[in-house]
């Protein structure tokens, strides 16, 4: 098989860094393991050596540095050329990917599509929900446009974003569980509980909805989630508490799972969020719509 731009992608963090640790926790927020591997396998459909290797340092071999400056190139010929697409799409009925995480809900979607409807009747929305081992929604890889998701994003990751809604922490408690019947809870109390966490790719965000600067400890982590419904799932069935943004708790509404207020922890930050570089005018009206629906409900 061919190698994949993503492969390519891989290959010049890892050359511009120096260091797989850095290029994977960085730049692209995957994984050592994965990174290590996938470099692996360029290495073998080229039948070259790209780096050598100790435990301290990496450098590039001469063939590394031969592929660097052809990587780079191929990488923006491909960036112009989705531009140019974009661009030419334009002219006729095209689509708006959306990606999201959590269910949106908050009454954003009918306005925002009415409101594009209006603005630029020759486009249309599509969803696509992508699971949190991706903490940029689908917008890096190019699998979505735009992206209604929780703040923080990755750093350094060439991302753009509005406040959309600030919404309060609430706990997500198994059946039974000792605090379920108290008015609100403090995370202080909250903080010894396994909690269901994030998978580690999601980087900031799992540090966000599991507390971390607010703690004097490591979290316990009962188990991992890669989606909502993962975690509501793990939570009712008793293997850790989470937490969840007040405006999700309608949403994500069962039986079994229990949901109260949280003090002690700062707020969640909902985002409309976006590639810096993308400056369609869709891509703008959708924002602005966004921010526009969400501050008239506040108001």
């Amino acid at each position: 098989m061919e190698p994949h731009l993503r492969d390519l992608r891989y290959f010049v963090a890892v050359a511009e860094e120096l260091s797989f640790t850095r290029a994977a926790t960085d730049r692209l927020f995957i994984a050592q393991p994965t990174l290590s591997r996938q470099i692996r396998q360029l290495e073998t459909q080229l039948r070259v050596e790209l780096f050598d290797r100790d435990r301290r340092t990496v450098a590039l071999t001469p063939a590394g540095s031969a592929l660097l400056p052809l990587a780079r190139e191929m990488l923006a010929q491909w960036e112009q050329a989705r531009r140019q697409v974009g661009e030419a799409a334009t002219c006729c009925d095209t689509v708006l990917t959306v990606g999201f995480q959590t269910r949106i809900g908050r009454g954003l979607i009918p306005t925002v599509t009415a409101r594009l409807g209006a603005v630029l009747p020759q486009w249309r929305l599509s969803f696509r929900q992508v699971s949190w081992t991706d903490p940029a929604a689908g917008l890096l890889d190019g699998q979505t446009d735009v992206a209604i998701g929780w703040l923080p994003v990755p750093p350094n990751a060439g991302l753009s974003w509005k406040v959309v809604s600030t919404e309060p922490l609430w706990a997500a408690l198994p059946p039974g569980h000792r605090l379920s019947t108290s008015d609100s809870v403090s995370f202080a109390e909250l903080a010894g509980e396994p909690f269901v966490a994030l998978p580690a790719a999601a980087g900031p965000q799992r540090d966000f909805w599991l507390g971390t600067a607010h703690r004097d400890r490591p979290a316990l982590i009962g188990v991992e989630a890669a989606t909502a419904e993962e975690s509501f799932e793990a939570v009712a069935a008793g293997l850790g508490v989470s937490l969840l943004a007040a405006g999700n708790v309608e949403l994500y509404q069962r039986p079994e799972v229990r949901c109260r207020p949280v003090t002690g922890l700062p707020p969640a930050q909902l985002a409309v969020i976006w590639r810096a570089e993308d400056d369609r005018e869709a891509v703008r009206v959708f924002a602005d719509s966004c921010v526009h629906c969400l501050c008239q409900q506040a108001a």
